[in-house]
């Protein structure tokens, strides 16, 4: 799902005598190299100067899909300046994704907004991702240190379980798309993926009591619905909490 927590990006293009590609998130600078491939995929051959700065509303590596949400942010202001199609930027975004093995299927999620249902793997048109009009607020938990998304992918003992428990679930999931049988297949799927940890469970048992919840894929995290207050109380010795809700808008430019 698409929540109303992301990214923010500014980017700043001109023509230049050679590419130079700088890139910083909160504060600071570094590699960010599923941003540096999409902006790269979009300029092509260009030589330019391209300088991003964005900011992230959550933590990075707790499967909140924030690489997915930084680059599509830059790649989409990026597309408005170079007056390149939208589309463009899902597509740049999505082929980094994959080969820096940070997330398959993020960006698709992006693309429909929402609570969406992935029908085929893939970007659309080749993917087929449908959105569903379910609305709910959220209470998000990080509970621990942050997982490495690309480890559990390249890793194929990791990769098989994780597929296994996701064909089961989705077809489960297909036969009923709503908020309830998402919440109790996550946690069916997180279970037989083997992918949760103790302290994981201890916190959606906890916030359990007062709605639904469920961990958050990939990461150390849970998000649960219900009763909103009596949720953060429960989840806040856990770690940080932050409050959102499902957001059908999607990624737009900000004035």
């Amino acid at each position: 799902m698409s929540i109303s927590l992301g990214s923010t990006s500014e980017v700043e293009f001109e023509k230049s005598d050679d590419l130079d590609i700088s890139i910083e998130v909160d504060g600071e600078s570094g590699d960010y190299p599923v941003t540096f491939d999409a902006i790269k995929y979009l300029i092509s051959n260009q030589k330019c100067k391209v300088a991003v700065r964005t900011t992230s509303d959550l933590p990075v590596g707790q499967g909140f899909g924030m690489s997915a949400s930084g680059a599509l942010s830059a790649a989409i202001a990026l597309c408005e300046i170079m007056d390149i199609p939208r589309q463009k930027a899902f597509e740049a975004c999505h082929v980094a994704e994959v080969r820096n093995g940070t997330g398959l299927g993020d960006v698709a999620g992006i693309f429909a907004g929402g609570f969406e249902v992935r029908r085929e793997p893939g970007l659309p048109p080749k993917g087929a991702v449908e959105a569903l009009d379910i609305g709910a607020e959220l209470v998000l938990g990080v509970i621990g240190d942050p997982i490495s998304t690309s480890e559990f992918l390249t890793d194929r003992k990791h990769r098989e379980k994780i597929s296994a428990a996701g064909k089961v679930c989705m077809e489960a999931f297909y036969e009923d798309p709503t908020l309830d049988c998402m919440f109790a297949l996550g946690l069916e799927f997180v279970e037989e993926a083997e992918l949760f940890s103790i302290e994981v469970l201890r916190a959606v048992a906890a916030a359990d009591q007062y709605g639904m919840a469920s961990m958050v894929m990939l990461g150390n995290a849970v998000f649960s619905a219900g009763d909103i207050e009596k949720i953060e109380d429960a989840l806040s010795p856990f770690g940080p909490t932050f409050r959102c809700a499902i957001d059908r808008k999607g990624p737009r430019i900000v004035p």
